[in-house]
């Protein structure tokens, strides 16, 4: 059974991979349909909060569920526990907190709702799988440059997606209605700080880990919020005479 599950993972690995570029492809031929850019789209549509809520879930759910299970072969491991304790704090945070703090956020449409749930379903339980089950280190793995440089990566790209989050929750006064540029933080040098944060952020992730399976998820992040990003800097040039011509899209100084 348990070689039988790695052959499911390493299938989902390598879907999860093709499908980094299929998605890359349809965002960047419609357009992202989410946030300012949803009500683009027809059909059906989620509040933000219970959407947000409901799609990060699963990827909350599935390490919970590992460490709670008396089977989880390699969590009697340092460096496992670590790693999923990694991925876990992401989604804490995106399921219990970043919900409760949005302010009049857009809803999202069904479709896009429903694929954010499949996808946290399948790459929640592929890594949380793999890392409680399968993923083999050496104790003084923790100790090492490759995991020390990935944790430090992910540890900052955490705080400036949190941070960069904060900036654009309160870039509005209450009673205040419309866009503003967003200032300060990495904002001042790219229009999506809060992309650039998370993809630093699954990146180390992936490094720190030395894995297959978390590199594809640091490339489906890439994917995903890398069209997101030359979207929100297109519409913010277009929308602004005043936006800041120095500023990149997505990583300081360089894109």
């Amino acid at each position: 059974m348990g070689w039988d599950e790695l052959r499911l993972l390493d299938a989902l690995t390598y879907l999860e991979g093709f499908m980094a570029f299929v998605i890359f492809a349809a965002l960047s031929w419609v357009g992202s349909p989410y946030g300012r850019y949803s009500s683009q789209f027809p059909g059906l549509q989620v509040p933000a909060r219970p959407a947000w809520f409901l799609q990060e879930l699963p990827s909350m759910a599935w390490p919970l569920y590992e460490c709670a299970r008396p089977a989880a072969a390699r969590l009697g491991s340092l460096p496992n526990r670590v790693l999923l304790a990694m991925f876990l704090i992401h989604y804490v945070q995106r399921t219990l907190v970043f919900p409760v703090l949005i302010r009049g956020g857009k809803a999202t449409p069904l479709f896009s709702f429903a694929g954010a749930v499949l996808f946290c379903t399948v790459n929640g339980y592929l890594q949380s799988r793999y890392l409680s089950q399968f993923a083999v280190y050496a104790e003084d793995w923790v100790a090492s440059p490759c995991f020390l440089t990935g944790f430090a990566l992910w540890l900052t790209g955490m705080v400036i997606n949190v941070h960069s989050d904060h900036i654009l929750r309160n870039l509005r006064k209450p009673g205040e209605t419309g866009y503003k540029i967003p200032r300060g933080g990495l904002f001042e040098y790219v229009s999506a700080a809060n992309y650039f944060g998370e993809i630093m952020e699954w990146c180390g992730f992936a490094l720190a880990s030395w894995s297959l399976q978390a590199t594809v998820f640091a490339l489906f992040t890439f994917s995903t919020l890398f069209t997101r990003a030359r979207q929100h800097h297109q519409w913010y040039h277009e929308k602004f005479e005043d936006y800041p011509k120095s500023r990149k899209m997505l990583i300081p100084f360089v894109l």
